[in-house]
């Protein structure tokens, strides 16, 4: 198992799969006929903004870029996370490398660097990719991705991507993976911004917002094409906790 681990974490190795995942993802964008919601969802926002989606919907979330928006995406420093900057690389994505650390080092992960490098990003005009919960705990959100619009003025955007025809992974995340010749769903939900003046009660406030927000967009591009969240389960298993 070591040897193999080796061998798929080579350099050689994850340029030629980053290459080929790049290049399937490529052929579902092209052979799903998609919608887009609301039509006018680019006419509503002004760039740039920071892009935010749950974790196991990375591998497609690309799919609602502009081929004229620059964009850049969070991707940890794990060996994993070297084969995705590589796949980002080849469909126009530049990898921001770091993560969060949920109480483990900080300085390890490049959380810190990561931040830094976000808000140059945002500063620069390039649209910011995340996820908003952390590993691990799938469908809370996080607070760094509130931080960054705090400290970058820049309003999240929620977005969802989701194919009728897909491989749903029994994952913490529940990923799923799009395949061909299906129907597609791009929903993009309401902008939220963050004051850079807000306490933390009001920045508790908005992370619930952006959680909402997400498992909203999320359940809308789902319906779309005939289907049911694989994911929401659990959002639901936690929203009914809380209210009771």
């Amino acid at each position: 198992m070591d040897l193999v681990k080796r061998i798929t974490r080579s350099r050689a190795v994850q340029e030629a799969l980053g290459f080929l995942v790049a290049g399937y993802l490529k052929f579902v964008h092209r052979t799903n006929r998609f919608v887009m919601e609301p039509a006018d969802a680019y006419e509503r926002i002004e760039m740039p903004v920071i892009a935010a989606m749950w974790h196991g919907q990375h591998f497609m979330i690309h799919f609602a870029k502009r081929p004229q928006d620059r964009a850049a995406s969070l991707v940890s420093r794990s060996g994993d996370g070297e084969f995705n900057a590589i796949a980002l690389r080849h469909l126009g994505v530049r990898a921001i490398r770091g993560s969060g650390a949920r109480g483990r080092d900080v300085r390890k992960k490049g959380g810190i660097q990561a931040m830094r490098a976000m808000l140059r990003a945002l500063g620069d005009g390039e649209m910011v990719v995340m996820t908003a919960d952390i590993p691990k705990i799938a469908r809370v959100c996080g607070q760094g991705i509130v931080t960054l619009a705090q400290l970058s003025g820049r309003p999240i955007v929620p977005v969802a991507v989701v194919t009728s025809r897909r491989i749903d992974f029994d994952s913490w995340d529940k990923a799923s993976i799009g395949l061909p010749f299906g129907r597609g769903a791009i929903v993009l939900g309401h902008p939220i911004p963050v004051p850079r003046e807000a306490d933390e009660q009001a920045l508790e406030g908005l992370r619930k917002t952006v959680e909402r927000e997400l498992d909203r967009v999320h359940e809308r591009a789902y319906a779309l094409v005939g289907s049911r969240d694989p994911g929401a389960r659990r959002s639901s298993v936690l929203m009914e906790g809380s209210q009771a």
